[in-house]
């Protein structure tokens, strides 16, 4: 039996209207996506930025121009400590003003410019409306391979989960947003104020020290000594990780690979930071020959772009025994050798008085 080829047989249209009144049986078709950017699909909000102060070791103290400055856009998952749990806030992308742009242009005037003058011991504070404050390295900012991942945020929309619609509360006020950190204990609402200062910490330069060399490393927390390292633990897997080795000042260095474990876990056997330490906790690894470097405990102990602070073990030769490798760094300049003391500390500055 033949049927006019612009008509449906009785049968065929009875079958399909069962399967479309039948949930489940035929799945329903998704929407078709206007572009491939999950980020986009969502209107941003505007969060209100107060002025922000700029004070400290610096040539141009006073209030940051944000007017001519570009936005970045930084995408989180947020997550914060609540006594060992974990507490899931939401997901967003936010949009921003780059704690790089805002402190490039500022030209550093050291306190110790005298006794050391790399900025790589300094640290910079945001102090908010209520007091808080979280403390963040020069080196973050400055020297990581992903600039623009600490950002004074401007806007922001949710990132919305497709098949579950889930969305989560936005913000009422402008925030800082550290995007690699894994848990968002510096993303502190309402900033006002950045602070630039060095590290408390007076300690000669011996440049062209020879032998450079330290036996061992000691471990010291608020002035007492926690461990002395004398060897590489070996419950820990070896990484070896490959770089073409760059310095700020020297330039190339060579391609190398350095093969080591990592700090954090070397030092986590004896320190283990808790919410106020990932807030305002730094810590300084000084060479035998009183060059050093500080790192927010945040950027060491609680990333979430698996970037680690090798720890690796030179032997014998100059610059030994102990050494440590920064890889999330462009430069090398935080790659201090012949490691004598790491010295954790944490500043009383991250709740109000």
């Amino acid at each position: 039996m033949k049927h006019n080829s612009g008509l449906r047989p009785i049968w065929f249209t009875v079958i399909l209207s069962v399967l479309l009144q039948a949930p489940g049986l035929l799945a329903q078709k998704a929407p078709v996506p206007e572009n491939n950017d999950f980020y986009d699909n969502v209107p941003f909000k505007a969060l209100p930025i107060n002025q922000i102060e700029i004070t400290g070791e610096v040539s141009k103290p006073g209030l940051a121009d944000l007017s001519q400055m570009p936005l970045h856009q930084v995408q989180v998952r947020e997550a914060k400590l609540d006594k060992n749990k974990t507490i899931f806030i939401g997901a967003y992308v936010y949009q921003g003003y780059s704690l790089f742009d805002i402190l490039k242009d500022q030209i550093i005037q050291k306190q110790n410019e005298k006794e050391f003058s790399s900025p790589i011991d300094l640290l910079i504070i945001i102090e908010n409306k209520a007091g808080e404050k979280v403390i963040f390295s020069w080196g973050e900012v400055f020297y990581p391979i992903n600039l623009h991942r600490i950002i004074i945020a401007a806007r922001v929309a949710p990132i919305i989960p497709s098949a579950t619609g889930e969305t989560w509360p936005l913000p009422e006020e402008s925030k800082v947003v550290a995007a690699n950190d894994l848990y968002a204990e510096r993303n502190i609402q309402s900033p006002v104020r950045i602070i630039v200062h060095s590290c408390p910490l007076s300690k000669p330069v011996l440049k062209g020290k020879s032998r450079l060399y330290s036996e061992n490393i000691k471990l010291i927390r608020a002035e007492q000594e926690l461990a002395k390292i004398g060897s590489l633990p070996g419950n820990l897997p070896v990484l070896v990780l490959p770089t073409v080795f760059f310095g700020r000042g020297r330039g190339f260095h060579g391609l190398k690979f350095f093969s080591g474990v990592s700090l954090r876990q070397t030092v986590g056997k004896y320190f283990q930071p808790d919410q106020e330490y990932l807030r305002a906790g730094y810590i300084i690894i000084v060479g035998a020959d009183g060059y050093r470097a500080v790192y927010s405990v945040s950027e060491l102990f609680n990333r979430n772009d698996f970037l680690e602070a090798l720890l690796y073990d030179k032997t014998n030769q100059d610059g030994g025994r102990f050494a440590v490798f920064m890889a999330m760094d462009f430069f090398s300049d935080r790659s201090v050798k012949a490691i004598k003391d790491i010295i954790i500390n944490r500043s009383n500055i991250s709740r109000p008085l």
